[in-house]
C-alpha cells in the first residue's frame, strides 16, 4: 500500500515525465535507445525490380558522389558561388525536414533526445558525412538548443576540394542545410548550424556549432542562404557590395516578402526570376491566401520597371458601376459628383506595373474595356474626348480556373490568351509543408516587430498542430494564426496551440493524447512510461474523462483557483476549461441533491 508521502498527483507525474522527455544533453544521452542505427539501417529497402529505393515511406536515389561534384561545380561556375551555396543549403534544409518528419512519425514513442540524435546516424546512412558529438543539450519548453559536433569525411568536401582546392570559407552547405532543417523541424523554432571549421579551409575535420536563433544575434547571413527571394534574383555581388552585403541583409521585414526552401516554392522562384527581365504579361494562379500579390510585387522589384509605380487593384472589391471609372480615370463632370478630373490606375501605374488581382470577378463588360486597353495601350477617362496613352505591365492574378470559366461563357477567351502569356501556379501551403518552419519563423519575427511584444518561439506541440494543419487560407491563414500567437502570449514566453488556434479544426492526431503537465499533445501515441505511471496512480481500468476530471482540478488548484492560469497550463482556453469542469459536474449534481434531500427526510 502506498503511504501518503509516496503519493504524487498526476499532473506532477505529467510534469516530470515531461519534462524527461523534453529536455537532454550529451551528458545523459542512452545511444541504445530507439532509434538506433540498426532501426534506421532496417527502414532502408531496395526494390531493384522497379527501380527504387525507400527509407521507410520516402524514396531516394542513389548517386555517385562524383556525379554530385559535377552538379556542384556546374552551379558554382553557372551562378556563382552565393547562388549555387543557397540553393545547395536549400536543398539540405529540405532533406533535414523530411528526415525529421520521418523519425517523428515512425517512433513517436522514443526519447526525444534519441529523435534528435537520428539525424545525426541518418546523415551517416545516406553517406553523407559521419557525425560525431561533442557535446549538446536542449530544453524545449525553455527555447534552448547548444550542439557542438564534428563532420568526419564529408562528402561535400572531398568534391569541393577536388574542384576549387583548398580556400578561405567553409564550403559543406548542404550539410549545414540539413542540420538546420532537421533540428529546426523538431525544436519548434529556428535553429542555426555554423559551420566554424572545414576540411575545405585545410582543418583535419570539419566543427559546427547549433543554436537557437536568439543566441547567435544577428542572423541575417545565415537566413540570407536560407530564404531563396534575399539572393537568388540579385546579381553577384561585387567586391564592394561584398562587404556592406550583411548590412543590407539586415533590413526590416516587410509583409510581402516571400519565403521558402520547398521544391515547389523554388519552381515557381525560378519561373519568376525568368519572367522578370521582360515586359511579358504574367498570371498568377493559386488558391486564396497562397501569396499572388507577394510574388507580383517581387516581380516588380526585379524587374527593368522596379523605379516606377507598382499599383494594385483588387478587382472583387470595386463596384461594377466604379470599375470603369476606377481603371481609367474620370473627368470632371461626367457625372453627379465628379468635381475635379481624376486619373485611373492605368495613367497611375505608366511606366511601371499594374496589379489586377482576381480578375476573374470581372464582368463580361468590364473584361472587353479591359481588353481594348491591353490591345491599344491608351485609355480614355469616363466622360472625356482624348484618349491618353500608357505603358504599363499587366501582372494579374486569380484563384478560378479561367479555362473552365471561359467554355462556361463568363470569361473572354480573347482577354484570357491576353492574360495568360506566361501562367505561374502557385502551390497551396499544405503542398509546400517544408516551408511552414520558416514560415513560422519568418511571420514571429515581423508580427513581433509590429506589434512590439517578444515571445520566445513556439512550444513543440504548437509547431506539431501547424505542420498537421491543412491551412484552407494558405499563407495568409499561417500569417493571422501568427500574428493571434504573438498577441495572445506572455512576452518571454513560447506560442502554444491555444494561442493560435480557436474555432480552426485541427486533426485529431494533434489533439487527443495526454502530454507533458497534463496537456494535450499532437503525439500520435504517449510514451509507454507516463501511461504506466498513470496506470500506478489511479488504478486499472479508470475510465479516460475520470483521469481528465481530475487532471482538471489538480490544474485549479495548483493555480490556487485561478482558471485562467491553469488553463494556460493545460494548453486551454478559460472558456474551454469551464466548459470541462461543468460537463464533468452534471452528472453528479443530481445525486448530490438527493442525498441532501434525504438526509434532511431522515
Amino acid at each position: 500500500m502506498t503511504r501518503p508521502d509516496q503519493r504524487i498527483s498526476l499532473a506532477e507525474v505529467a510534469r516530470q515525465t515531461g519534462a524527461m522527455l523534453r529536455r537532454a544533453d550529451s551528458a545523459h544521452f542512452r545511444e541504445q535507445q530507439q532509434p538506433t542505427l540498426a532501426d534506421l539501417t532496417e527502414s532502408l529497402f531496395f526494390s531493384p525490380g522497379d527501380g527504387r529505393i525507400w527509407l521507410n515511406d520516402q524514396r531516394m536515389l542513389l548517386w555517385h558522389a562524383s556525379a554530385m561534384g559535377h552538379l556542384r561545380r556546374e552551379l558554382i561556375d553557372t551562378l556563382g558561388i552565393e547562388r549555387a551555396r543557397g540553393l545547395l543549403t536549400r536543398a539540405g534544409y529540405v532533406s533535414g525536414a523530411r528526415d525529421a518528419q520521418l523519425v517523428r512519425e515512425r517512433w513517436p514513442d522514443s526519447d526525444i533526445g534519441n529523435v534528435f540524435m537520428a539525424g545525426t546516424k541518418l546523415h551517416a546512412l545516406e553517406g553523407v558525412v559521419k557525425v560525431v558529438p561533442l557535446r549538446f543539450e536542449f530544453d524545449l519548453d525553455r527555447g534552448i538548443y547548444d550542439g557542438e559536433f564534428l563532420w568526419e569525411h564529408s562528402s561535400e568536401d572531398d568534391e569541393h576540394i577536388a574542384a576549387y582546392g583548398l580556400g578561405t570559407e567553409p564550403a559543406c552547405w548542404g550539410q549545414v542545410g540539413y542540420a538546420t532543417g532537421y533540428v529546426t523541424t523538431l525544436f519548434g523554432q529556428m535553429v542555426i548550424f555554423r559551420e566554424v571549421e572545414c576540411r575545405s579551409m585545410g582543418a583535419n575535420a570539419c566543427r559546427v556549432i547549433g543554436r537557437h536563433a536568439a543566441a547567435w544575434g544577428d542572423i541575417s547571413e545565415d537566413l540570407r542562404y536560407l530564404q531563396a527571394h534575399d539572393f537568388r534574383t540579385l546579381p553577384a555581388p561585387s567586391p564592394a557590395a561584398a562587404v556592406a552585403g550583411p548590412r543590407r541583409a539586415a533590413r526590416v521585414l516587410d509583409r510581402h516578402d516571400i519565403v521558402g526552401a520547398s521544391s515547389a516554392f523554388n519552381s515557381a522562384c525560378h519561373q519568376l526570376d525568368r519572367v522578370a527581365r521582360t515586359a511579358a504579361t504574367v498570371l498568377f494562379t493559386g488558391e486564396s491566401g497562397v501569396g499572388k500579390e507577394a510574388f507580383a510585387r517581387r516581380l516588380h522589384r526585379i524587374g527593368v520597371r522596379s523605379d516606377k509605380p507598382f499599383v494594385a487593384v483588387n478587382c472583387a472589391a470595386i463596384p461594377e458601376t466604379l470599375i470603369e471609372s476606377e481603371l481609367f480615370g474620370v473627368e470632371r463632370g461626367a457625372f453627379t459628383g465628379a468635381s475635379q478630373s481624376r486619373p485611373g490606375r492605368f495613367e497611375r501605374a505608366s511606366g511601371g506595373t499594374l496589379f489586377l488581382d482576381e480578375i476573374g470577378t470581372l464582368s463580361l463588360v468590364s473584361q472587353g474595356k479591359l481588353l481594348r486597353a491591353l490591345q491599344e495601350g491608351e485609355v480614355e477617362r469616363v466622360g472625356g474626348t482624348r484618349t491618353i496613352k500608357v505603358d504599363v505591365r499587366v501582372v494579374a492574378a486569380t484563384n478560378v480556373d479561367l479555362q473552365a470559366e471561359v467554355r462556361a461563357g463568363r470569361f473572354r477567351e480573347d482577354l484570357f490568351y491576353r492574360l495568360n502569356v506566361f501562367p505561374i501556379h502557385l502551390p497551396p501551403l499544405r503542398e509546400r509543408r517544408d516551408d511552414v518552419p520558416l514560415l513560422m519563423n519568418h511571420f514571429l519575427q515581423l508580427e513581433s516587430r509590429r506589434h512590439g511584444r517578444s515571445p520566445t518561439g513556439f512550444t513543440t506541440r504548437a509547431v506539431r498542430a501547424m505542420l498537421h494543419y491543412a491551412f484552407p487560407g494558405n499563407i495568409r491563414e499561417l500569417q493571422n494564426l501568427i500574428e493571434r500567437g504573438v498577441i495572445s502570449a506572455e512576452d518571454g514566453a513560447a506560442i502554444d496551440v491555444a494561442h493560435m488556434f480557436r474555432r480552426e479544426q485541427l486533426s485529431h492526431e494533434s489533439l487527443l493524447a495526454i502530454g507533458a503537465q497534463g496537456t494535450l499533445t499532437a503525439e500520435a501515441s504517449e510514451p509507454a512510461p507516463l501511461l504506466e505511471l498513470l496506470r500506478q496512480q489511479v488504478g486499472a481500468g479508470t475510465p479516460l474523462p475520470a483521469i481528465e476530471q481530475r487532471l482538471l482540478r489538480e490544474a485549479v488548484a495548483a493555480a490556487d483557483g485561478n482558471l485562467a492560469a491553469a488553463a494556460r497550463t493545460l494548453g486551454l482556453t478559460r472558456a474551454q476549461l469551464a466548459y470541462r469542469l461543468e460537463r464533468g459536474d452534471a452528472p453528479a449534481a443530481p445525486r448530490r441533491r438527493r442525498r441532501r434531500a434525504g438526509a434532511t427526510g431522515s
